[in-house]
């Protein structure tokens, strides 16, 4: 049976928008604001190509309906209708499967590279450790990707693994394939310091940020308070005998930024303040969604850090993902960041979560 879709024509007024600042003469002076318009009339122009081969077909399916309940109809074009029906019955829910997901207002940062953020939670030692294996997770998933990553901050536990670590991961999609990741990490496994062979239950949390662009986001300097220190490196390698590590305090939020591994100051301070504008770009997202609280119970989890999101499994070599509840039986390779089963299952919920709050008519954000 075949579904109503929403009206198409906000759609066609969208493209006429999108056609008429591209016909602008300084369309072009701004780069990011024109590659993004591009992308979205291609995309809308498939669209609206697509709803016409639905409207054909639809057409062509009445058509046939038609000529099978004519009683005086010819027997042989009976027959060859209902040879075709079964196609054109596939070709339409295609066609509206396919749409429906076009119409799906896109995330406008998407395309954007991503900041993530690692800290131990509870746990002690066995938290920092698996607070390294995430980071080395994710830096194979980035591999695998053809990501780039850049280390932005960390405090080393000395005992090979991570109090905290941050990184920016650059790469088509980034923010896309990650954003699903923020929320609390849960390990169950034997600690390398456990002498008894018991099993721990430890906790980390990850925030995953679009990054931020100055355009993005306008800082005051007034509002900061900027504190340079010496830093300092696990078991005296690597210290800076210079005061390079920069702190910077956003007065009117009270988010601090810790930026030390450069040797650099002002190095430092640029990737300070790439984490700065990230995490308040984040906050003005999270304030809109805000206003659609009733919608976020319908997402794949918020992304706040303090949802329980995954179980690691050591003994059993099993991961869960609570949100989705999708179980796997291969945790050593999920581990070396062949995550795609994860990620595919989690943007297939969104996808179908956004889909039907498409069709009640509502705003998901």
């Amino acid at each position: 049976m075949a579904i109503e879709l929403p009206d198409i024509s906000t759609f066609q007024k969208r493209v006429e928008e999108i056609d008429g600042f591209m016909n602008q003469p300084d369309f072009f002076n701004d780069t990011r604001r024109s590659a993004a318009l591009s992308r979205e009339q291609i995309k809308l122009r498939q669209l609206l190509e697509d709803h016409a081969a639905l409207e054909s077909a639809k057409a062509a399916l009445v058509e046939h309906k038609g000529l099978l309940e004519d009683p005086n109809g010819d027997e042989e074009l009976k027959e060859l209708a209902l040879e075709e029906l079964p196609e054109l019955e596939e070709q339409v829910a295609s066609l509206e499967s396919k749409i429906l997901v076009s119409m799906i207002p896109p995330d406008d940062s998407d395309s954007r590279n991503t900041i993530v953020e690692i800290r131990a939670g509870a746990g002690g030692d066995e938290a920092s450790l698996f607070a390294g294996s995430l980071y080395r997770m994710y830096t194979r998933l980035a591999e695998r990707r053809g990501w780039s990553i850049e280390q932005l901050g960390s405090s080393e536990s000395g005992i090979s693994g991570f109090k905290e670590v941050s990184f920016l991961i650059r790469g088509e999609e980034a923010y896309k394939q990650m954003k699903f990741e923020s929320g609390v990490h849960r390990v169950q496994r034997v600690p390398e310091t456990e002498s008894q062979g018991r099993i721990h239950t430890s906790t980390v949390t990850v925030a995953v940020l679009p990054e931020a662009e100055e355009v993005d986001i306008q800082i005051d300097t007034q509002e900061l308070e900027i504190t340079v220190t010496r830093a300092s490196g696990p078991g005296g390698q690597g210290v800076n005998t210079t005061d390079s590590a920069v702190q910077i305090l956003h007065k009117p939020t009270g988010i601090i930024v810790l930026c030390s591994d450069e040797r650099s100051q002002i190095k430092n301070k640029a990737k300070a303040m790439t984490v700065l504008r990230s995490r308040l770009l984040q906050a003005k997202e999270d304030e809109e969604r805000a206003k659609y609280a009733e919608n976020r119970k319908k997402q794949v989890g918020t992304g706040d850090r303090s949802e329980r999101i995954r179980t690691y499994n050591f003994p059993q070599s099993r991961l869960t993902d609570h949100r989705i509840g999708l179980t796997i039986h291969s945790l050593n390779q999920v581990m070396e960041g062949e995550l795609d089963e994860v990620i595919e299952a989690l943007q297939k919920e969104d996808q179908k979560l956004k889909i039907e709050s498409l069709m009640s008519g509502q705003s998901q954000v």
